[in-house]
């Protein structure tokens, strides 16, 4: 949608009310007694999250929000946005889709939307003053969404006008919100500042006046993350902020950040951080950027961590949430790298020494990306083990890539030992839903592990490379596949098409469906062709064998 050109004086929201068109385009009720996560998906509407009862966390746009009830988030289109529970209260919330225009001029063009900072639109989390009279509405829009009566859809649309006015009748500012909690922020302010300190359950439960026990549970439950890990946490940002940024030995930055123990503080670091201090100092002095997320997990493997890389929540999840706040310099990773121009201007104004990048860039990126520093092109139709080798040769780190293969190998090993017992004669199909069709798939990096390194049984055609073949329902149960891993692409009509084919009488005819043997797999990291990527797609095919899957 593209903004109305008419200016609109910003704040003045009650001159702007009149003019406003809420159509809503999708309404979900989604309840849990238990864990619930959703995977984070691209959105081409506002969406609006009514959390009713529960916690959790969610991401919007890159910026992260502590999900709690009586409070409504809000997130624009183009953007995305993932959440996931961690209460152990159940949850209920409401998502709708919908679109937002200023009815001025022109009232049959979608293009006159209304622009962001207007309204509650610019404000991306309102607390409510109430939410009874809001939670019966959203029960309301809901059942009316279901209905095939056109009436009825027509009503549907009225009460979801009437849930934005509740909203906005019974907002109120986020400070004021914050201040419902304050003892429990003090505490947490406290941790930030005196990390340095022997800090004790016990000391920082007496701050607030509760038992620890209370105190423990309910720090959990307010942060998602227990209190001494927590504190963990804040010792280990500043250690690593002493090590980029001083020559002070180990032992005395142990100290400083509160560990008495400094061998015990090396291995609590290279439990959080994946190596140990010396080598994560080795590669912080190095300005070495990572140009794809595919360079991220070859520089990884050799201990190496990159000085700028892409990151996103949703196109690079994992190495978004390990490694952002290892990763000095952050380069857009969204769709891929779609934005390639304005990533290389933050090279121009951060300036690594060495680029790494795959090879498969047009011309013009390639030119403009040699103007920053010197450039190690990896070549894309190699195997990924030679990729890895001929990084680490250009880095200096043969013996890292020497030492992670040889570790590969054995990990491999294990999982083909531990996968036959139950699937040895198994045959495996990989699907991705995307919009209304069904593709049968198997890149470089499924082929390679499932079928090579883990000696799976592929079900389509024997075929170990399948680069989306379009297949029907029909096809699919002919191929008759003892399981089933599926990609659904995390967009709004992949999703509601995904909706419907689980119900469908077809799709629960497939075998590997009725013996519970349809996975869900995410597109991290199986589209990813990197050694970092591979490893994960080992213990993702572990975790597969072991019971932990979605049907």
């Amino acid at each position: 949608m593209i903004d109305n050109n008419k200016p609109v004086e910003q704040g003045d929201d009650s001159s702007l009310l009149e003019n406003l068109v809420f159509r809503l385009r999708g309404v979900e009720c989604i309840t849990s007694k238990s864990d619930w996560k959703m995977e984070q998906q691209y959105t081409d509407s506002y969406i609006l999250l009514v959390m009713v009862s529960g916690e959790g966390n969610l991401t919007m746009a890159s910026k992260d929000y502590r999900l709690r009830p009586h409070t409504v988030y809000v997130c624009h289109p183009g953007e995305t946005l993932g959440a996931e529970s961690y209460s152990k209260h159940a949850l209920e919330m409401y998502l709708f889709r919908f679109a937002l225009f200023c009815d001025t001029d022109d009232l049959h063009r979608e293009g006159a939307c209304v622009k962001k900072q207007h309204l509650s639109m610019r404000e991306r989390e309102i607390p409510l003053y109430f939410i009874e009279q809001l939670k019966i509405l959203c029960e309301s829009v809901y059942r009316l969404w279901q209905s095939n009566d056109k009436l009825e859809r027509f009503r549907c649309q009225l009460q979801f006008q009437e849930c934005i006015f509740q909203i906005l009748k019974n907002r109120y500012p986020f400070a004021e919100n914050e201040q419902s909690q304050p003892s429990l922020e003090t505490v947490k302010d406290y941790i930030d500042c005196h990390y340095d300190e022997s800090l004790t359950i016990e000391q920082l439960a007496r701050m607030v006046d509760i038992s620890p026990k209370y105190f423990v549970d309910l720090f959990k439950k307010t942060y998602g993350i227990s209190t001494m890990d927590y504190l963990t946490e804040v010792r280990i940002n500043q250690a690593k902020n002493m090590m980029i940024r001083s020559n002070k030995k180990l032992r005395d930055i142990a100290y400083q950040v509160g560990f008495n123990d400094e061998f015990y503080f090396s291995r609590k670091f290279k439990k959080e951080v994946s190596m140990t201090p010396t080598v994560y100092i080795k590669s912080r002095r190095r300005k070495i950027a990572s140009y794809t997320t595919a360079n991220i997990g070859q520089l990884l493997a050799i201990k190496v961590m990159p000085y700028a890389a892409p990151l996103h929540p949703k196109w690079a999840p994992y190495y978004y949430r390990t490694y952002r706040s290892d990763i000095p310099v952050h380069l857009s990773a969204y769709r891929r790298n779609q934005y390639w121009q304005s990533n290389i201007e933050t090279l121009f104004e951060t300036r690594p020494e060495t680029i790494i990048s795959m090879d498969n860039l047009d011309v013009v990126e390639k030119e403009k990306l040699e103007k920053v520093a010197p450039v190690f092109y990896v070549p894309s139709e190699k195997h990924w083990k030679e990729q890895l080798q001929l990084t680490a040769d250009f880095l200096g780190e043969q013996k890292e890539a020497k030492y992670w293969l040889q570790r590969y190998e054995r990990h491999v090993k294990a999982a083909e030992n531990r996968i036959k017992q139950d699937w040895q004669s198994d045959r495996f199909l990989v699907i991705r839903i995307l919009k209304k069709s069904i593709y049968a798939m198997s890149n470089r990096s499924m082929a390679e592990i499932m079928f090579q390194d883990l000696k799976l049984t592929p079900a389509y055609k024997n075929k170990y490379l399948v680069y989306n073949e379009k297949i029907t329902l029909e096809q699919l149960a002919r191929i008759d596949a003892d399981h089933l891993l599926i990609m659904v692409c995390q967009e709004e009509e992949t999703l509601a098409y995904w909706e419907i084919l689980q119900h469908s009488i077809e799709w629960n005819e497939l075998k590997a469906v009725q013996k519970n043997k349809a996975h869900l797999i995410p597109s991290d990291p199986w589209l990813e062709y990197s050694p970092y990527a591979h490893w994960r797609i080992v213990d993702e095919l572990i975790n597969l064998q072991s019971g932990n899957s979605t049907k």
